[in-house]
């Protein structure tokens, strides 16, 4: 048993105590330039996913105060920001929606009994470290999926870029329908200060890097819808704001812990446990991409779970990861997770001392900076190389793109799954490959028979991958195969160097190959087979069956013991004698007659 240190369980009880060497006057300056920048862009968010989740709109806000300071302490990523998402609110109104007037006081109390039972499954999850559970995403999943939220991103900022009416949350697809058929509908001063806003910020970005583009993005296009509206009316124009915010803290509201309401949201909650995990992993590991930084998926779960536990006393609704605010985090050039903290203070400071101010944030330059971050997240060089290099790869990551755009929380799903079938198919098909002794003298390797002479009788093949009862059928074929093909070569070695695990199954099967290979005059051997499947094979009982003696340990004298079982009658016609032993004596120890040996 692994004896874990005092810094060990230090880290793992105080995770930003990993970190905090990081900070210093040059990290502080840039996290509170990326927090003042998340600060703003929750603004808008946080008042919009509320109403989606059936929430009165201060909800959305409160979401992303203390869960997300919680979250960062507590979780792996340095980068990713907690709080309300698309995805939850839609998964939240869905579940609630159904059991409770949507805004009313008793909605709101099952909300918080959601959330609270959200963090609690999570956080159980996480103290069973099952954060194991993030290694089947693979990457090509990751890219697909946070292309596929990019996108999804763009298309909920249509509406706000263009000024034209779609409804909120609508499919992808929809937004492209709507937007052809609305063409003419297009508002020009709500797009020009959506373009203003993205072309400053590109340019911002490009020629003057120490900058906060997207703040400078965002102070430009408001004062270029101020000047629109000066000059020509704002009923004219009708460029929409954020608006008024409410200006207090969240207040303290104990969630229904009574059996009926437990019995009611229970497994709603466990729907969005899993999406929320999923989405939470999914983008850390999406933005640890870029920074090279590792995810720990049971600390990200463990702090997942404890933003939802404490966010369901403040009046928080389920919170998850957000790509938006996580993209724009580490755009914005956040270095530690006090980015996120500052975030949060920098958010209560703006509803308690300028909340009308944010009256004149156009929804339009949002919609600009919005589309700078998705176009961010979109990773064209690991899209290009999965394109070019892996065809398998390629199909998972347009499915779970393609999947994310049609439904965000079943998109990752598909993918996972995808790429889970595909990685049981090659593993399910292990190599066998036909090899032959090094010409080398004294040489104790093989090399790939193909283009070398083989024994006619002896056949010596390399196995790489596992013997599993998924893998059984293939292995068996493989090795009737060289029946099929030569009925002459009866007795088989496997090089069991590449074999890292054998199951019951696999047992079964090699026992009843090396029977069979018997009943036909030949046998089955073993050379440098790993220790571990050898005390599998004899903690099971097979090797009796086997033969204990066909295991040969590396550089053994194995030829000789395998020369000797084979038929004399063809040796004495053979031309090709690949083996010393060949050219010293028959099998049974007759000599060699004169004029049958190879030239």
């Amino acid at each position: 048993m692994i004896k874990r240190s005092r810094k060990y369980w230090l880290y793992h009880l105080l995770p930003f105590m990993q970190w905090r060497h990081l900070v210093d006057r040059n990290s502080n300056r840039a996290d509170l330039i990326a927090g003042l920048t998340g600060a703003l862009i929750v603004l808008p968010q946080g008042v919009a996913f509320a109403t989606i989740a059936g929430m009165p709109p201060e909800y959305g806000l409160y979401a992303a105060m203390l869960p997300a300071i919680i979250a960062a302490l507590f979780g792996s990523s340095w980068h990713l920001v907690s709080g309300p998402t698309t995805a939850i609110s839609i998964a939240v109104f869905a579940a609630i929606s159904p059991l409770a007037e949507p805004g009313s006081p008793e909605f709101i109390s099952m909300v918080l009994t959601l959330t609270f039972l959200t963090g609690l499954f999570q956080l159980i999850l996480g103290m069973a470290r099952m954060g194991v559970l993030v290694n089947f995403i693979s990457h090509t999943v990751v890219i697909g999926f946070t292309a596929g939220a990019a996108v999804l991103i763009a298309a909920s900022q249509v509406k706000s870029f263009f000024g034209i009416d779609i409804v909120r949350g609508a499919p992808f697809h929809v937004v492209l329908e709507q937007l052809y058929l609305q063409f003419g509908n297009i508002n020009p001063y709500v797009t020009f200060v959506g373009a203003i806003t993205l072309v400053v910020g590109l340019l911002s970005r490009r020629y003057a890097p120490k900058l906060p583009y997207m703040i400078v993005a965002m102070v430009v296009g408001s004062v270029a819808a101020y000047l629109v509206n000066m000059e020509f009316g704002a009923a004219v124009t009708q460029i929409k704001t954020v608006g008024a915010l409410p200006s207090h803290l969240p207040p303290f509201f104990a969630p229904d812990f009574s059996y009926e309401t437990i019995r009611k949201v229970l497994f709603p909650a466990l729907v969005v446990t899993m999406l929320a995990l999923t989405e939470a992993v999914s983008i850390s590991r999406s933005i640890a991409v870029k920074s090279e930084q590792s995810i720990d998926g049971n600390q990200e779960f463990i702090g997942q779970g404890l933003s939802n536990l404490v966010g369901s006393f403040f009046s928080s609704y389920a919170s998850c990861g957000s790509f938006n605010r996580s993209g724009v985090n580490y755009e914005a050039g956040a270095q530690t997770p006090l980015a996120t903290v500052y975030a949060s203070v920098f958010l209560i400071l703006i509803l308690l001392l300028v909340a009308p101010l944010a009256s004149y944030l156009p929804n339009a330059a949002m919609a600009g900076i919005l589309f700078l971050v998705a176009w961010g997240l979109i990773d064209f060089h690991h899209i290009f190389s999965i394109v070019r290099t892996s065809r398998a790869e390629t199909v998972t990551l347009f499915v779970t793109l393609i999947g994310t755009m049609i439904d965000l929380e079943k998109g990752i799903f598909f993918g996972i799954l995808l790429s889970l079938v595909l990685y049981l198919y090659r593993v399910s098909r292990p190599s066998i490959d036909p090899s032959v002794p090094a010409p080398e003298e004294g040489s104790y390797h093989f090399i790939d028979a193909h283009g070398h002479p083989e024994c006619p009788q002896f056949r010596i093949v390399r196995i790489n991958g596992s013997i599993f009862f998924g893998a059984v059928d293939y292995v068996r074929s493989g090795l009737m195969q060289i029946d099929e093909n030569n009925p002459r070569q009866k007795t088989v070695m496997i090089l069991g160097g590449g074999i890292s695990f054998v199951d019951v199954a696999g047992a079964e099967m090699l026992e009843q190959e090396a029977r069979r290979r018997r009943k036909l005059g030949g046998g089955l051997y073993f050379y440098r087979c790993k220790d571990s499947v050898y005390k599998f094979l004899r903690k099971a009982d097979k090797l009796d069956n086997i033969g204990a003696g066909g295991f040969f340990p590396a550089m053994s004298n194995w030829i000789k013991t395998v020369y000797s079982t084979l038929d004399p009658a063809v040796c004495r016609t053979c031309k090709t004698r690949i083996f010393s032993e060949c050219h010293i004596a028959l099998p049974d120890g007759a000599p060699i007659v004169s004029g049958t040996k190879a030239s």
